[in-house]
């Protein structure tokens, strides 16, 4: 698996199943560009830890929206088994009515574009991409098949992008929103050490 971040997130046009549950054939991963991108993949439709990631999402979606972020789910599974899901009730093991796209990767292309396809399962690994508005990737996170994601660390990563981009300031560790940053020099991190120095000893 190559690492991303830094350079171009790969494009695409798929087959996508919309928020109003409507069939999209050319969904374009280039139509979001000018806006942040959270692109997250998960293994397989009806299975176990993937509704709980799903529906935490789509749980944040007002979160996302209110930092300008469009949130964008891919798995190897096609159009109509995306619908399928959604038409079946949380309770019963389905994720219900999901307001984001959730993208038809069934010929596996995307997935392996941004490699993180199981290639003997020919199923993704449970990935997320924070893809900022020039349309490149700023974070990525890998789990293994049997480890759920943390969304609000992907709330966190969004917040400290936007933070950097519009102060030109660095985030030190387990930074949220409204915390005190540093500047990237030498001066910069004595300064932020030596006002913090009873958390670092």
């Amino acid at each position: 698996m190559s690492v991303l971040v830094t350079k171009p997130a790969p494009t695409f046009t798929a087959k996508a199943v919309m928020p109003d549950n409507s069939f999209k054939d050319d969904f374009k991963l280039e139509d979001y560009r000018g806006k942040y991108v959270v692109l997250f993949f998960w293994p397989l439709d009806f299975t176990f830890v993937c509704p709980t990631e799903i529906l935490e999402h789509n749980h944040k979606l007002a979160e996302f929206g209110k930092r300008g972020v469009q949130v964008i789910g891919v798995s190897t599974d096609s159009h109509f088994s995306h619908l399928a899901w959604k038409n079946v009730a949380v309770e019963d093991g389905g994720i219900g009515d999901v307001q984001f796209p959730m993208i038809a990767d069934f010929s596996k292309q995307i997935s392996r574009d941004y490699g993180v396809l199981l290639e003997e399962g020919g199923v993704a690994l449970r990935a997320s991409f924070l893809i900022d508005k020039e349309g490149n990737v700023q974070h990525m996170v890998v789990n293994n098949l049997d480890m759920g994601r943390n969304i609000d660390e992907m709330l966190r990563m969004v917040d400290a992008l936007k933070f950097t981009e519009e102060h030109g300031e660095v985030c030190p560790a387990n930074w949220h929103e409204g915390e005190e940053a540093m500047k990237p020099s030498v001066d910069g991190v004595k300064e932020f050490l030596h006002k913090h120095v009873a958390d670092y000893k």
